[in-house]
């Protein structure tokens, strides 16, 4: 005998389940017979075997002519499977990966990446792909453009952090969150940079900061403190302590401002976090430079005020394995790949944060 648990992505009348028998048959595998019950349909039966690896089994609805097939997870840290299913042609797949997820139990982290869909963003959701041993990792993007960019995988979402209601599936059973959105300012058309004078941008309706960078991350924050995730990186900005800051005029957008409070919620909201306010980001390898971390935006002051994204992405997937980056916001930054020996004991690094906020 044992609990059953579905993912709130199947549908509802095939959630609740009340086994009626389960046989040993050997140290790997069970027969279990199962009513599938729902106040406003009749009882189906099905007979399964489960395995700890993935298995298929056939579910015929006696009430119609309609096939079901599940695929049964079941893992030996849980002791029970894990259902996700198909009818007809059409698979529920993400939900058998947040069932896999879900299936890997206490040998490996859940991590949800945000912005996964941006360039920063999607090294992040890469690096923990490539920690498979220590991550399971989902990714979250607001088109299916960006979807197939980083590899259009099950684990793969999309939704939109304006509409929380987009939010509460993926959310659910994650460990850790790492947000990586932001607002995008574009460039007004008609800049002829020959004529000389500046640019100018703005946002597009709907995606100004004070609505992404603030209220997106807010509920990001409360749906990840809803299900009790242990652990929130969260991706920023250097410059934030000053409201006169170039960077707030893009648009008339404020968007360091907006950035900052988000971060205040986060420090404030009681989840062990990490803040990352990283310079200005470079395309360059990762791997190959000094990291260098401060606070209260003294970097913006030296000559080491950038740093490469892939390093950037690398510092979020340490945070979320080292207990020192917990509970600390700092600026982050490069020496120049000639100066100084790049950067492998990342402990130390955030051995060097005091600074909560």
């Amino acid at each position: 005998m044992g609990t059953f648990v579905s993912s709130p992505l199947l549908p509802t009348h095939y959630r609740s389940f009340s086994p009626l028998a389960c046989t040993t048959r050997n140290s790997e595998s069970y027969n279990s017979t199962f009513i599938l019950a729902n106040s406003s349909r009749t009882q189906h039966r099905c007979s399964v075997r489960l395995f700890p690896k993935l298995s298929t089994a056939a579910y015929r609805d006696l009430g119609s002519s309609g096939q079901w097939n599940f695929d049964w997870i079941s893992s030996s840290l849980l002791g029970c499977p894990l259902l996700c299913g198909q009818r007809s042609s059409k698979t529920v797949t993400q939900a058998a990966a947040l069932s896999v997820a879900a299936a890997m139990g206490d040998s490996a982290t859940t991590v949800l990446v945000t912005g996964a869909g941006g360039r920063t963003g999607g090294l992040v959701y890469k690096k923990l792909k490539e920690r498979a041993g220590q991550f399971v990792s989902r990714g979250f993007v607001r088109t299916e453009e960006s979807k197939q960019k980083i590899g259009g995988g099950d684990d793969v979402f999309v939704g939109d952090i304006r509409q929380p209601e987009t939010l509460t599936p993926v959310f659910q059973g994650i460990d850790a969150l790492v947000i990586v959105t932001s607002a995008v300012p574009k460039m007004k058309p008609g800049f002829d940079p020959s004529k000389g004078g500046r640019p100018e941008f703005y946002f597009e309706d709907g995606c100004y900061p004070e609505q992404v960078d603030w209220i997106g991350q807010k509920d990001q924050i409360d749906a990840a403190k809803a299900v009790g995730a242990k652990h929130i990186v969260l991706v920023g900005s250097m410059g934030g302590t000053n409201p006169n800051h170039p960077l707030n005029s893009l648009g008339n957008g404020k968007i360091l401002i907006w950035k900052r409070k988000a971060e205040q919620y986060l420090a404030d909201s009681g989840i062990p976090y990490t803040i990352i306010r990283a310079g200005g980001l470079v395309d360059k390898e990762g791997g190959q430079r000094q990291l260098l971390v401060g606070k209260d935006d003294e970097l913006l002051a030296t000559e080491t005020k950038s740093v490469p994204r892939a390093d950037v992405a690398e510092v979020c997937v340490q945070a979320l394995l080292i207990e020192e980056a917990k509970n600390k916001a700092f600026d982050l930054a490069s020496k120049p790949e000639e100066a100084g020996s790049p950067t492998t004991d990342f402990k130390a690094l955030f051995s060097q944060v005091s600074t909560k906020f």
